[in-house]
């Protein structure tokens, strides 16, 4: 295993962003574009289970460390992650203490947890029970996702769950469950973002957060965070796109201008 949960433990400025086409030239294009990790978007995006290992193996032939957002709750679900092969989970919804520690004892193998042994890729197919068994509570990141109005006001109660790497952001669903949409929302969402971050820097846990824009990420590191996922292969894609096709039109639409005729030697 890398040391990636080591590197956002020791307050490394990471960089990463979500994978949601669940395609691994995606992931390796991804991959290759120098982000510190990837995060596969298994609950929002179009991504089956049994695709979910070959996005991993994508993103591990590049050397990119590979998590993924789960799509719930569910132990299953976070043991599907772990045993492709991911280097941690992404929790989303995280409203009480209760789920806090769920996510804990789903992620973390006994004493610490409750996860089951199987011999899936994570563990050589069986052929590396032993080791993997030895690594993996010290190595797989948990982070779990603020989100909701209730996540809000418990934030300091999930922030004291040992066993929880990384209090995540996520500014849209938290936007709509507290209601501060749009600009006329946006002193209140910032007030609740900063009250998340800094009950992550109380109890010594990583601040992270989604971040449309890189803009957003420099706003957020002087708050604390440095744990950042920017946009999404999708939304860079249509963004890349757009960019290109507003360029062409705008030069299509400019009259060209005839070529000067040069004059003969006399």
């Amino acid at each position: 295993m890398s040391g990636f949960r080591q590197k956002c433990l020791n307050g490394s400025k990471l960089v990463g962003t979500f994978a949601s086409i669940p395609h691994p030239v995606a992931v390796e294009v991804s991959a290759q574009a120098g982000f510190d990790f990837l995060c596969i978007d298994w609950e929002h995006a179009q991504i089956a289970r049994d695709a979910i290992e070959n996005l991993v193996r994508a993103a591990d032939v590049r050397g990119v460390p590979a998590m993924v957002r789960v799509p719930g709750h569910g132990q299953e679900a976070i043991a599907a992650a772990l045993d492709a092969g991911a280097r941690g989970v992404l929790v989303p919804r995280v409203s009480t203490a209760e789920q806090a520690r769920n996510a804990v004892r789903a992620t973390r193998y006994p004493p610490i947890g409750e996860r089951g042994v199987g011999p899936g890729r994570a563990a050589g197919y069986g052929y590396r029970i032993p080791e993997y068994l030895a690594a993996a509570n010290a190595e797989l990141l948990l982070a779990v996702q603020v989100e909701t109005a209730e996540g809000l006001a418990n934030v300091d109660a999930i922030a004291a769950v040992d066993g929880v790497d990384v209090m995540f952001v996520g500014p849209g669903d938290l936007s709509v469950s507290i209601g501060a949409m749009g600009p006329a929302g946006a002193e209140k969402l910032g007030k609740a973002i900063e009250t998340i971050l800094a009950a992550a820097r109380k109890r010594k846990k990583i601040a992270g957060i989604f971040c449309a824009g890189p803009e957003d990420a420099g706003r957020w590191a002087v708050k604390g965070a440095s744990f950042f996922i920017l946009a999404s292969d999708a939304m860079f894609l249509g963004a890349s796109a757009k960019a290109g096709v507003d360029e062409a039109r705008a030069l299509l639409a400019t009259p060209l201008k005839p070529a000067r005729k040069r004059s003969k030697p006399q």
